[in-house]
């Protein structure tokens, strides 16, 4: 079970993840950053605070099967080092307005000629 945790502060700067190096901005893209969640082991998900007392990684024993740490329960969906990669960059990339707009014609280029 994955809940939203409503009781986190916003972690983003103006749609960027800060704490993350060289992370991409979700700005212009129309993708709204989600909020932290918590997963059916109670650790947060997406707030950046990669130790919880909860866990598995910090309660691993040679008992711990790790496949527990699989699936969509362990990813945040915008908050992930995956948006670091150079394919979900250049995703986000694809999706952003140009730099140009609003003050842009969208079919018309209104500049040609008068150079």
């Amino acid at each position: 079970m994955v809940k939203k945790n409503e009781d986190h502060k916003k972690l983003g700067i103006d749609e960027t993840l800060p704490h993350q190096i060289n992370a991409p901005s979700f700005k212009g893209t129309g993708i709204k950053m989600d909020p932290p969640f918590q997963n059916s082991f109670g650790v947060t998900i997406g707030d950046s605070m990669y130790a919880s007392k909860d866990s598995p990684l910090e309660n691993w024993s040679d008992e711990v099967d790790p496949s527990i740490m699989a699936g969509d329960q362990w990813v945040h969906p915008t908050n992930d080092i995956g948006w670091n990669t150079t394919e979900n960059r250049e995703l986000l990339e694809s999706k952003k307005n140009p730099n140009a707009y609003p003050f842009m014609h969208p079919s018309k280029d209104v500049g040609h000629g008068n150079d």
